[in-house]
């Protein structure tokens, strides 16, 4: 948490019997084939200004950091899938290389592996399923001090990893709730996380006139706009002004600790814009909120530090600040500094979430987490404000909506169901719904049942 003063500075699984839809195939009878998820979250319109700096922080050539976003996409909806498919046994997954080109699923049976295989990805069998590390995870969040920072599951070496800055207080949390010791990794760490405190995602914005945060991500609700933030910037009734020190609105929710998450109405002199401030203040374009597995690149924009990127290493990682708990945030190697709070993370086009807190500084490098975005969307029911959305043709003249209670606007999670156009879907990754991205269209979101 970095806070600043003001003035201070469902794949194909053949093996399985298993069609994977949305790999750009169709077959004679199937009419056109369904976009790919490198279609559908348009990584080829990647801005240069967040591929020159992907090339910059990732040590990537151009060619590398294209291929990087495609290979992502579509290592996040195959993943997804195999999540669906391999259930209580699924242990995590990951993505290596230069460009992200290796995916790797992890599971706990070894039945599984081959129809792993069979979509293309590394097959790792494990001893441990990711929601046994989680709910031994869960255990030491609720016992956790700032002697043990940060708790998080680590897929690579399916163990959960307890980081610990003072000499045995990992031994006394695991004695405490009576966790098996192998599950556990210690790691030392001299790091203290702590809140970056500081309507184009990135802007500085100033609270009550006494301190500095980062509009994470322009939203709307209704016919109001405002922008989506940390939740430790401010409290429901807190005042805000804009990067030019002009009366902007203010905090209307917030939660922190716990989560670290808010939302800030703005009046009518401010517009939400689908754009996040990139390298040289150049806009880069949101397209969507589909969150990005592990191993994946993201970029950052806050209001000290600019435009910096690094990959995800940890999502649903839990932090233990001076305040409180958080828990539900993701991991990066982004670096950040005071004033950069509640800034956005994005990868490719897609949002990924407002910039909680970290350690380390962007001179040194440092470790940062961010507040995933769409439970804050879901939350307090905001709109994220897009652009570049294609609605796709639609019902010709005279043609009903196709029934169903799949929605636009709504916050879906990875495994909830909707109905559309007479058939069942599953969601598949996490993302809220907009024109064109109805289940039948985007098969990287939705599986059909």
């Amino acid at each position: 948490m970095l806070k600043r003063h003001a003035r201070t500075a469902c794949t194909a699984l053949a093996a399985a019997g298993l069609l994977l839809a949305g790999t750009g195939g169709a077959t004679a009878d199937s009419g056109p084939a369904a976009p790919s998820a490198a279609t559908t979250l348009r990584t080829a319109d990647a801005p240069p200004e967040l591929l020159a700096a992907m090339q910059r922080d990732l040590g990537l050539t151009p060619t590398q950091a294209k291929a990087r976003l495609a290979h992502e996409a579509e290592a996040g909806a195959t993943a997804a899938r195999l999540r669906d498919r391999l259930g209580a046994a699924f242990a995590g997954a990951w993505v290596d290389g230069a460009d992200a080109a290796t995916l790797t699923v992890a599971t706990t049976r070894a039945a599984d592996t081959a129809a792993i295989r069979a979509t293309g990805a590394r097959a790792q069998l494990v001893a441990r399923a990711l929601a046994d590390l989680d709910s031994a995870k869960a255990a030491l969040d609720r016992a956790a001090t700032t002697g043990t920072p940060v708790r998080y599951v680590d897929p690579r070496s399916n163990t959960l990893v307890v980081e610990e800055a003072e000499p045995g207080a990992a031994a006394r949390l695991l004695a405490a709730t009576g966790t098996d010791a192998a599950l556990v990794t210690v790691v030392r760490t001299a790091e203290a996380p702590r809140p970056l405190h500081d309507l184009r995602g990135g802007d500085a914005y100033y609270m009550n006139g006494s301190g500095r945060c980062s509009v994470g991500f322009p939203v709307t609700k209704g016919t109001v706009n405002g922008f989506a933030t940390a939740g430790h910037c401010g409290r429901a009734g807190t005042t805000t002004s804009g990067f030019n020190q002009v009366a902007q609105g203010s905090f209307q929710a917030s939660v922190f600790p716990g989560n670290d998450m808010a939302w800030v109405a703005a009046n009518t002199q401010w517009t939400s814009t689908p754009y996040v401030k990139g390298s040289g203040g150049a806009n880069v374009q949101v397209t969507g909120s589909v969150l990005q597995p592990v191993g994946a690149s993201v970029c950052r924009s806050g209001s000290t530090t600019g435009w910096h990127c690094g990959t995800i290493q940890q999502h649903g990682t839990s932090v233990t600040y001076p305040e409180g708990t958080i828990s539900g945030v993701t991991r990066t190697t982004v670096c950040a500094e005071p004033g950069d709070s509640g800034g956005s993370y994005i990868s490719g086009s897609q949002a990924q979430g407002v910039t909680s807190g970290g350690s380390g500084n962007c001179s040194s490098g440092g470790t940062t987490f961010f507040q995933p975005l769409n439970p804050i969307l879901s939350a307090y029911g905001l709109t994220l404000k897009v652009t570049g959305s294609d609605p796709g043709p639609g019902p010709g003249p005279g043609e009903p909506e196709p029934g169903g209670t799949w929605k636009a606007g709504t916050v879906y999670a990875a495994g909830a169901t909707v109905t559309h156009g007479g058939a069942s879907y599953r969601c598949i990754q996490g993302h809220q719904a907009q024109p064109g991205w109805e289940p039948p269209n985007v098969p990287a979101l939705w599986q059909r049942l």
